[in-house]
């Protein structure tokens, strides 16, 4: 008995293995060949960025109170800007066929592709971190909160982008678009820029559905030390967007590709 318990246990930890390779190979191919291209350095770097600017222009705030917003919107579109761009290039050239036919989970598969588009976000969030220490010596209260909001935030955006991605197009700009009606309403709403209790109760209730919202609370607890909610509650809400966009993206990847 106890040889036949280690015998699975052994063979659990094989496919475990062998599909976290297998998430990590793809996340590898798409760090190589999509970082640079110039529609995801558009969207993820540049975009937020000036749109952040246009708003923060004209404020009263110093500029070091606005770091945690611009690390937060740069979460946004720099983690869900990969999969658009990647994916329907690969069905393009018909690489995205080879995925699907490999011996791995769809679970692997979003995964993988997910992870990509969380590392290029965290690699780019670290950009007005710096910022914000070096030139604004921006404090930071709770460090330890920064990091789980950064990466959590990111994590949750990039699975969005894979959600959408799952559009069977080979058209960039058709899941873009979709995308875009999402993201951008996202920033108005979730405190970003107009905080939460300055908004009507109709845009208080609305703001509550959004990921962004409990991503920019959280980033601004830890600069700050005050937010909207508790950060548990900010981190137990964020988990569960990541799993239902995680189980919404399989979904809809196995159902288009029957």
């Amino acid at each position: 008995m106890p040889s036949t318990e280690e015998g699975k246990a052994g063979a659990w930890f094989a496919r475990v293995s062998h599909e976290i390779s297998a998430a990590w190979a793809i996340s590898r191919k798409d760090m190589i060949t999509y970082y640079i291209k110039p529609n995801i350095i558009m969207m993820g770097i540049l975009f937020p960025f000036f749109m952040f600017l246009a708003f923060a222009i004209g404020k009263n705030a110093p500029p070091g109170t606005l770091i945690p917003g611009l690390i937060a919107i740069t979460l946004l579109f720099s983690a869900s800007s990969i999969e658009p761009v990647s994916i329907p290039i690969e069905r393009r050239v018909k690489t995205f066929d080879r995925l699907l036919s490999a011996p791995i989970s769809l679970h692997s598969l979003v995964f993988g592709e997910s992870l990509s588009g969380f590392l290029y976000s965290l690699g780019i969030a670290c950009f007005p971190f710096i910022v914000g220490i070096i030139l604004f010596a921006t404090p930071i209260e709770h460090a330890p909160f920064l990091v789980i909001a950064m990466a959590l935030t990111a994590f949750c955006f990039a699975t969005l982008g894979t959600l959408f991605a799952a559009y069977p197009t080979e058209n960039v700009g058709e899941v873009m678009s979709m995308l875009n009606t999402v993201r951008l309403p996202l920033i108005f709403i979730s405190g970003v820029f107009i905080p939460l209790s300055a908004m009507p109760q109709i845009g208080q209730d609305i703001a509550l559905f959004s990921p962004l919202t409990y991503g920019n609370d959280m980033i601004a607890y830890a600069y700050t030390g005050t937010s909207l909610f508790s950060p548990l509650l900010d981190i137990l809400v964020l988990v569960i967007f990541i799993l239902i966009f995680q189980l919404a993206a399989n979904h809809l990847y196995k159902k288009f590709n029957e």
